[in-house]
């Protein structure tokens, strides 16, 4: 268990104090990392629409509103900033299926053992992986989300970390996860919903954040639910095959380095082998 030293800054992604001034610049949505549209093959895979879902740092992103379009019944949506649960409350107070809630994901004692069907975290992890107590904030935080997870239930992970740096994090044995990798291409890199004011500044700083991952892609206009474009039918919905321990093959190598790794890892009960658990291809023209 370590720090991402290189992907550090003076900024405390952990403290609330800097998203709750980050959310008052920020009052636009912005989705990190990856659109709903990139990801709706692996979370219609994996994650009934009937589940209860809960999203782990969920910002100001469009997701579960693109979720919820989708078919997605019961969202419950935590944050550690005040501002980013205020402006999204406010947004969906008319939405039954969203719910709305400040909350630290290393601290989710409000919820009982076994609550939800599904975790979907995109970039929280990350983000925590960055502050000095990176090690300690990273085990509290699986530990949550395991104790949250009902038997089957899928943690999916969406970041720029590969398994050399994430997967000592996601095997430890009291978790009993059986996971299962993906990788696909970061989101086009466009900036000129974001070309000017302090929100550059901000977004600049951030870069920081993520360079030992990779470049910072940025959203500037809603693409929905189409396939993206320019990526391959096929090529990024295979599973990628790792080892008992995490590792990629020697022989393999990643196509395009600038790339966002999803790890899907489920939730075994006391009397299923990890074994026992097939990966699915996905085809995208199917879902």
């Amino acid at each position: 268990m370590y720090r991402d030293v290189s992907s550090c800054n003076t900024y405390n992604y952990g403290d609330a104090l800097y998203w709750d001034a980050r959310y008052v610049q920020e009052a636009e949505s912005f989705d990190w990392y990856q659109h709903y549209s990139s990801l709706r093959p692996f979370v219609r895979r994996y994650i009934p629409t009937s589940s209860r879902v809960l999203m782990v740092g969920c910002g100001n992103a469009l997701m579960s509103e693109d979720m919820v379009e989708d078919g997605y019944e019961n969202i419950t949506n935590i944050d550690i900033s005040s501002v980013a649960i205020d402006i999204m409350r406010r947004k969906y107070e008319h939405v039954r299926q969203l719910n709305y809630m400040e909350m630290d994901a290393r601290d989710m004692s409000f919820f009982p053992d076994k609550s939800f069907d599904a975790v979907v975290d995109k970039g929280t992890l990350d983000s925590l992986m960055c502050g000095s107590d990176a090690p300690i904030s990273s085990v509290r935080m699986l530990g949550e989300v395991s104790r949250l997870l009902k038997p089957g239930g899928i943690y999916m992970l969406i970041t720029y970390g590969d398994p050399k740096v994430r997967m000592p994090h996601l095997t430890r044995s009291i978790y009993n996860w059986k996971i299962i990798l993906y990788i696909i291409r970061t989101m086009e890199v466009s900036c000129k919903a974001y070309a000017s004011g302090s929100i550059l500044s901000d977004v600049t700083n951030d870069i920081r954040l993520l360079a030992a991952y990779g470049a910072l892609k940025l959203r500037a206009t809603r693409p929905g639910f189409e396939k993206p474009g320019g990526s391959s039918s096929n090529s990024h919905l295979e599973p990628v095959p790792i080892s008992d321990t995490g590792v990629l093959p020697a022989d393999f190598v990643l196509e395009d380095p600038d790339s966002h790794f999803i790890y899907v890892c489920k939730k075994m009960d006391e009397t299923t082998e990890v074994s026992d658990i097939s990966s699915y291809p996905l085809i995208a023209d199917a879902l």
